[in-house]
């Protein structure tokens, strides 16, 4: 089975690549354009496998895309290439417009295409897995669990254009008949995670000694996944899910944020005791609050296991531990992409909203 993986060099494609090349017997074919939040080292050892190919492309770029479906003649579509940072969307809309809605036309497009000239066993077994995020539902109150049926309400520029994607998506299965399966998760974290989101860059600006600046008060809440559970999730999703349906994928692990930060203070106390024997604890500083920040994301991911028979194996003490100590383990790959491409500081208070 050949897999086309769009956005393969990002956090989660690169999961997903590093669980089909050495747990599975697929050959990959990763089609990204590298931007800023590529991470290439996550993909080195998959790229030493024969079942390893890539191809620098931007799914906005149709031709382009014809040219690797056509080369690569991919038997099902793993799609992951998005802009995927709220607060950079706040900043500006443009990219996430760009990648998330017209590339998902895109390669929707190409992708039919491609499908409509395979006959027999081939086209019947193909299949278009779009992945998606649980912001697409809003926020909830105090109770209750997104489900896959929970309407659509997104409050942020990302989450309504990964909205419109799955919107699409939809339509070109009941329109087209296309073979499409969706799954929305919840929130990643995990080794190659890149700086600008909240679990890496508490963990690497308290082994600097830098201020940890929460948002708020710290009372949102997340549902946490190890992105290497969801790695696992999605191949299930890809090779077993009933074309047209939706799966949401969570792990089972609500935390506050101001507790997150907290856990991750205590971790990095213990694996590397500061001089003194201070706690990261006396770093935290409240923030203002992000602009529409949603209060609660839970998810209901009962389907997935019932139907696919996957539950998350990491909890998120164990997933947190492990994140830690493995930035711990690779502090030239961080120090590296501080040096040149992020430097930790706040984005999305809206002050830089591009309009027109």
């Amino acid at each position: 089975m050949k897999i086309l993986v769009t956005g393969g060099a990002g956090f989660i494609g690169s999961a997903v690549i590093r669980h089909l090349v050495r747990d599975g017997e697929a050959a990959v074919v990763n089609v990204d354009k590298l931007t800023y939040a590529a991470t290439p080292e996550a993909l080195e050892a998959a790229a030493a496998s024969p079942r390893y190919a890539f191809a620098k492309v931007d799914i906005c770029d149709g031709p382009a895309l014809r040219r690797v479906f056509a080369e690569h003649r991919p038997d099902a579509v793993m799609h992951l290439a998005a802009e995927s940072h709220v607060d950079r969307s706040i900043d500006d809309a443009a990219d996430f417009v760009e990648t998330n809605v017209v590339g998902t036309y895109r390669l929707l497009e190409t992708a039919t295409a491609w499908w409509r000239e395979l006959e027999g066993r081939a086209r019947r077994d193909f299949r278009f897995h779009h992945i998606s995020t649980d912001e697409v539902f809003g926020s909830l109150g105090a109770e209750g669990l997104f489900s896959e049926e929970t309407p659509y309400r997104p409050n942020s520029p990302y989450s309504a254009s990964k909205a419109a994607s799955d919107h699409f998506v939809r339509a070109w299965h009941h329109t087209y008949g296309l073979p499409v399966v969706t799954s929305n998760c919840s929130n990643n974290y995990g080794p190659y995670q890149f700086p600008e989101k909240l679990i890496p860059l508490m963990i690497i600006s308290a082994l600097q000694g830098k201020p940890l600046p929460v948002y708020g008060k710290g009372e949102n809440v997340r549902d946490w996944l190890h992105v290497e559970d969801h790695a696992r999730a999605l191949a299930a999703v890809l090779m077993h899910g009933r074309p047209g349906e939706t799966y949401n994928i969570g792990g089972n692990s609500e935390q506050r944020n101001i507790k997150v930060v907290g856990l991750i203070c205590d971790l990095v106390d213990a694996l590397r005791p500061g001089a003194g024997g201070e706690s990261c604890r006396r770093l935290i500083t409240f923030v203002d609050d992000r602009p529409g920040h949603d209060l609660r994301y839970a998810i209901d991911a009962s389907k997935a296991a019932r139907e696919l028979g996957w539950t998350p194996q990491e909890s998120f003490a164990s997933g947190l531990r492990k994140t830690v100590a493995w930035y711990l383990e690779h502090e030239d790959w961080w120090r590296g992409i501080l040096a040149r491409r992020y430097q930790g500081e706040r984005l999305g208070l809206a002050k830089g909203h591009k309009a027109g």
